[in-house]
């Protein structure tokens, strides 16, 4: 599938799959009843109806087989937005534990993560263009920060452990939710799923080359299931892709200062975890 159908706005999005599939279906719709004439119409006359009902079996698997890697993409990468989130949230309140500079450094040091996250990371994973190459140099620093600091109780020295395992949690997920973005459904499937639709539709076509109304009425209606089935796969191909897409508001409710300039500012809704 395209990239530039996949960055549409949905409605164009479905103003273009709707439109492309109709005019398939009427493409087959002509050049069946042209070649239906004669010799040819009795030949197609003898295709049995009962190839349909597998036909639009073997088709509904197809869905459901691509709906599958959609649906679970979009499941692993809001539990990894989620759970980079609560790692956030735990570094900024353990860090009040060191009063002082240390907790205004960590706080800072999130923030900007955060910001760096929101208005660079994600316009990158929605184009399948982040790496796990670049070192988030921040995250390093806080660590370091971590690390260096002298506990003078237990309780310190329990916050600095936690801190420290909350920021490699966070990595962690960073490297999840980068991995999700680069995956989509591969050009193998959606050639599957539409030669199947396309077959099933020659089908409806040639078993009702003898009735036109029949046969447009037919070939609308399984298009019309076509398109819908193709419009709701691309609208979530890609968890970061598009208008559809999850966004970085789980980051930016860490810490609400970061949202004036993290905030995408494109106006597109995300879809909520």
């Amino acid at each position: 599938m395209g990239e530039w159908l996949l960055h549409l706005p949905t409605v164009w999005m479905t103003v273009v799959v709707f439109g492309f599939t109709y005019l398939v279906t009427a493409a087959i719709y002509a050049v069946v009843n042209a070649l239906a004439v004669d010799e040819r119409a009795r030949s197609f006359k003898a295709v049995s109806a009962g190839m349909l009902p597998p036909l639009g079996i073997i088709f509904g698997l197809f869905v459901a087989f691509t709906a599958a890697q959609v649906w679970n993409d979009n499941d692993r990468a809001n539990a990894a937005v989620n759970r980079e989130a609560s790692a956030l949230r735990a570094v900024v309140v353990l860090a009040g534990v060191f009063p002082g500079e240390p907790e205004a450094r960590l706080r800072n040091l999130v923030r900007r993560y955060i910001e760096d996250a929101a208005t660079q990371e994600w316009p990158m994973m929605g184009r399948h263009a982040a790496t796990l190459t670049p070192v988030p140099h921040l995250l390093v620093e806080a660590l370091h920060l971590t690390l260096a600091l002298t506990p003078d109780s237990e309780g310190q020295r329990i916050a600095q452990r936690e801190i420290t395992l909350a920021l490699e949690n966070v990595s962690d997920a960073r490297r999840q939710r980068i991995i999700v973005s680069q995956t989509q459904v591969n050009f193998v499937k959606w050639s599957c799923m539409f030669a199947q639709a396309v077959c099933a539709l020659l089908a409806i076509a040639i078993v009702h080359c003898d009735n036109r109304l029949a046969s447009i009425i037919a070939l609308g209606m399984f298009a019309t299931g076509v398109a819908a089935s193709v419009l709701l796969i691309a609208a979530h191909d890609g968890p970061f892709t598009g208008e559809i897409s999850v966004g970085p508001d789980p980051l930016l409710q860490v810490m609400p200062e970061a949202q004036a300039l993290g905030k995408p500012s494109t106006g597109i809704p995300h879809r909520q975890p």
